[in-house]
């Protein structure tokens, strides 16, 4: 295919796109009617399910639901015991998975809610001009009095306004008094030290489920997978590989969706394919070695399934997108990826680099070993693992990176063009500085005593603030803070001029909405976390940098196609290493399932104690429940919070590897510098506008890099799957731009 028959191709997708859009309506309005129709068979389901003999297996039966959607609707006709969170299906649950306690039962499936996200301080000066800083602060208040609890307003999550009929989270707050002093402690023996051994290294594989293609160190293969169940991918990999390959990394064809058609959500269909029948001899792993891990992990696209031959052989079948997307590589470059990756950490100087299962286990075990380790050094002993009072109010208070997608009537129905800018490697920009030890409370009452300096300091220290916010009257721009919006875990970013909500927000984001490009907005301090400064990720990230620079440089350079491929490859394994790898350190709630076999005539039965239904197949269902917050050495919730503070604040203003030719100051990037009503969507490190962007890519972590642009008019996406069909396409023309 040559430029002219590409160009020719796309304008062929344009004409079948115009072709589809009319349809798109009319399944606008079928779900429309749909809505209907399901509201009314939910409201029909509470009110059978109030009859006193009522069972939610006969009720999910008759009305075409899964009995969890019938105990979501009706909670009195689940298991009565303990509460549970909610259920998620973040994609960075990989990178809460690792130290968890071991699951005996060899049926038990083990899950963590998802991780599943810099430095606190902003892009900007420590010492601000005189004026900016007055400017600044006048818009800081603290109130005279203690402040009674704000009423929360829901907003629908598309549009940012209030929707009726819908009840915004409540954000907790620190008790007054001695009951909120009794939250500043560390917990007791409980700190991150650096490992007195090396990982044991595991064989791995690589397998295409579809092509039935094995390659691993020995060799390359062709298998007969047959249906690729777990007993038949057992079977065929241990007929030719060797018992020492521990690892069998799925590059195409997620064998764990090939029942999903039969089950409404795709872990039911993943439980059921783990779940499956096993070779003679093998079992659902029980224990291994000192990371402690047993079970399944049950995640919708990449799970990880655990088991054991005997007392000796152990294996896991896992996602390669827990690493990166193999966009159709073979399995022969995904593992020339996995080999450059091993050598560029170890060119980075990381002592012994052993590559685990994730890339949030991976980044943690190296994170590990740059903790201080000479006598003396601050922070030797390790580093401080806070109370779980204090773990508890940032997992709830502390939100990841922004996704937002900004619809009509905020924006026109026609925009002149579409433009994607991705911060690359981003969140290595905002590790240069985090909060160590236990922090300081900052009541409303000690933020007035303090003078304007040590304000403006305190500001700029890593520190978590309960913030009273007012927006000024003639904003036109995109929301600043994060609010709670409906929904466990789910965040909004309010705009409306003159509106006033409370929330709480990192260092970064209170100073992005003080000293923002545009107007100053009033912040109000209720209450507040503040940190001693200093560097615990600095070295870790600094040589994650190293590694993806030079991987990044052999994939522009290298000679060889595959090889460049897989150099490409390994530097998203890289950035997979640094992002799951700070999720990880958010340590959320510990959350384990399992299954049980259907009773006879198809029964539910006896859930554990605690558990909650999570889904039903005709053989078995499965189980969830939470554990709450473990006693885990690794537990600092407070650097995940602080990066992503950072960098969401990044996302609207921040300074870029470029520079002013007139001035030779830093040029500055980011939405507030696009023109009001141009901003079209966020996602983590990404802006989407309709406004052209011209902004200098120096390759530095953090700076802006075009993936996309199409300058021509676009109808303005209302959904998401709107949003990523205009994504895709953007790239598209981009990349074709270059042919």
């Amino acid at each position: 295919m040559d430029s002219k028959a590409y160009s020719g191709g796309l304008a062929e997708l344009r004409g079948l796109r115009d072709e589809i859009r009319p349809l798109l309506r009319d399944v606008a309005k079928l779900k429309a009617d749909l809505a209907k129709l399901e509201s009314r068979r939910d409201q029909r389901i509470v009110d059978l399910g109030a009859f006193e003999k009522a069972k939610a297996d006969r009720i999910a039966t008759s009305a075409g639901v899964s009995v969890i959607d019938v105990v979501a609707l009706v909670p009195s006709l689940g298991p009565q015991g303990a509460p549970c969170a909610p259920e998620t299906d973040s994609a960075t649950d990989s990178a809460a998975e690792d130290h968890s306690e071991p699951q005996a039962a060899a049926q038990l499936i083990k899950e963590q809610a998802g991780t599943p996200a810099p430095d606190l301080r902003p892009a900007v000066q420590p010492t601000a001009p005189a004026s900016e800083e007055k400017t600044a602060l006048e818009a800081v208040e603290v109130p005279a009095a203690p402040v009674a609890p704000v009423a929360p307003v829901a907003v629908s999550p598309t549009t940012g306004t209030p929707s009726a009929g819908e009840q915004a989270r409540t954000l907790p707050s620190i008790p007054e008094g001695q009951s909120g002093d009794r939250w500043f402690h560390a917990e007791r023996d409980l700190a991150s030290q650096r490992p007195n051994f090396k990982q044991d290294a595991r064989g791995m594989a690589f397998l295409d489920t579809t092509t039935g293609v094995l390659v691993w160190q020995g060799g390359t293969v062709r298998l007969d997978l047959g249906r690729a169940s777990v007993a038949e991918i057992l079977t065929a990999v241990y007929a030719v590989a060797p018992a020492s390959v521990q690892r069998i990394y799925i590059t195409a064809g997620d064998p764990w969706h090939q029942t999903s058609e039969r089950h409404p959500f795709l872990k039911d269909a993943v439980a059921e394919w783990l779940n499956g029948p096993l070779p003679e001899g093998w079992s659902v792993e029980s224990s291994r070695g000192r990371d402690r891990q047993a079970g399944h992990l049950v995640h919708p696209r990449n799970p990880v399934g655990r088991w054991q031959r005997g007392s000796e052989q152990h294996v896991d079948i896992r996602s390669i997108g827990e690493w990166f997307d193999p966009d159709g590589a073979d399995p022969a470059t995904v593992r020339a990826a996995f080999v450059e990756l091993w050598k560029a950490l170890r060119a980075a100087k990381f002592d012994d680099v052993v590559i685990m299962g994730s890339p949030s286990q991976t980044g943690r075990d190296l994170w590990s070993r740059t903790i201080p380790s000479k006598a003396g050094a601050k922070w030797a002993d390790g580093f401080p693992v806070m109370s779980q009072e204090i773990r508890g109010l940032l997992h709830a208070t502390a939100g990841q990176g922004r996704t937002e997608l900004i619809a009509p009537p905020r924006v026109p129905e026609r925009v002149p063009g579409w433009y994607e800018v991705d911060r690359t490697f981003a969140y290595a920009k905002h590790t240069w500085a985090s909060g160590v030890g236990v922090p300081q409370r900052i009541t409303a009452a000690r933020f007035a005593a303090m003078t304007q300096k040590e304000q403006t300091n305190a500001l700029f220290a890593p520190s978590h603030w309960q913030v009273r916010v007012t927006i000024p009257k003639d904003w036109k721009h995109v929301g600043l803070l994060p609010a709670p919006a409906p929904g466990d875990r789910a965040w909004h970013y309010p705009y409306e001029g003159g509106r006033t909500f409370t929330t709480w927000a990192g260092g970064a984001e209170v100073n992005l909405a003080l000293r923002n490009p545009i107007a100053p907005w009033r912040i109000e301090i209720l209450d507040g976390l503040l940190w001693e400064s200093g560097d615990p990720l600095k070295s870790w990230s600094t040589k994650l940098r190293e590694a993806w620079q030079s991987l990044r440089a052999a994939a522009e350079l290298h000679g060889d196609e595959q090889q460049k491929r897989a150099c490409h490859l390994a530097s998203r394994a890289v950035r997979s290493i640094l992002l799951y790898g700070i999720g990880t350190f958010a340590q959320r709630p510990r959350i384990t399932t399992g299954s049980l076999e259907l009773g006879a005539g198809g029964e539910v039965p006896d859930l554990p104690d605690g558990a909650r239904l999570t889904g039903i197949t005709d053989t078995h269902v499965t189980w969830e429940r939470n554990q709450g917050f473990a006693r885990d050495p690794y537990a600092h919730p407070e650097w995940a919070a602080g990066v992503w503070s950072a960098a969401r604040a990044a996302l609207l203003s921040v300074s870029t590897s470029s520079k002013d030719p007139a001035t030779g100051k830093p040029l500055k990037a980011g939405a507030l510098h696009l023109p009001p009503g141009s901003i079209l969507a966020f996602r983590t490190d990404a802006i989407y506008t309709s406004a052209p962007v011209d902004w200098e890519y120096g390759g530095e972590p953090g700076d802006y890099l075009l993936k996309g642009r199409m300058p021509w008019e676009q109808t303005t996406p209302r959904t998401d799957e709107e949003f990523y069909n205009l994504q895709g396409l953007g790239r598209q023309a981009l990349e074709s731009e270059g042919l």
